[in-house]
């Protein structure tokens, strides 16, 4: 009788050295989840943890630099060539992010522990969940809908979210 051990028979998992590529909508609502998430976590935070709360709200003001560049550089200007009925939706999308970073140039010259700070990040969080939903139910069933190649839209995004830093406070 052969005696096998466990390994034996059994394929390796392959090493991850990249994340597989995306299309565009996925990326976007990949980045929608993370931020909700750390929009989340802020929420929970105490009134006295303002290390934890300033080290979160950094991070947060850096996801947006990042989905906010690659939707302006690379995703609006596609859905704006998609179709003519897209303009306004486009236009809200860029004026919503005009006042995301303006509140993001805002706490990044701010302490955790100055007065309206959580009130910042507060209204950061619900102008961002507004506009998550808004792209979400609207702009991505158009997006679907058009004639956008929305894998080679996401790989591109990827590599330029990989580029974009965080402006300097």
């Amino acid at each position: 009788m052969k005696q096998t051990t466990p390994s034996q028979g059994k394929m390796p998992k392959p090493i991850p050295t990249e994340t597989d590529p995306q299309d565009a909508i996925s990326l976007l609502t990949e980045g929608h989840e993370q931020v909700r998430s750390l929009f989340e976590q802020y929420e929970e935070l105490g009134d006295r943890a303002h290390a934890s709360k300033q080290k979160l709200a950094l991070k947060i003001c850096e996801e947006l630099t990042r989905h906010t560049t690659i939707e302006e550089e690379i995703f609006y200007p596609a859905m704006r060539r998609a179709a003519k009925g897209n303009e306004d939706l486009v236009d809200q999308s860029i004026v919503e992010h005009a006042s995301a970073k303006e509140l993001i140039a805002q706490l990044m010259q701010m302490d955790a522990g100055d007065d309206l700070f959580d009130a910042k990040v507060k209204v950061l969080g619900e102008q961002v969940l507004h506009h998550v939903e808004e792209e979400e139910e609207r702009m991505f069933p158009k997006a679907r809908g058009a004639k956008l190649d929305l894998m080679e839209l996401g790989m591109q995004m990827a590599r330029r979210k990989e580029e974009v830093a965080l402006p300097k406070a």
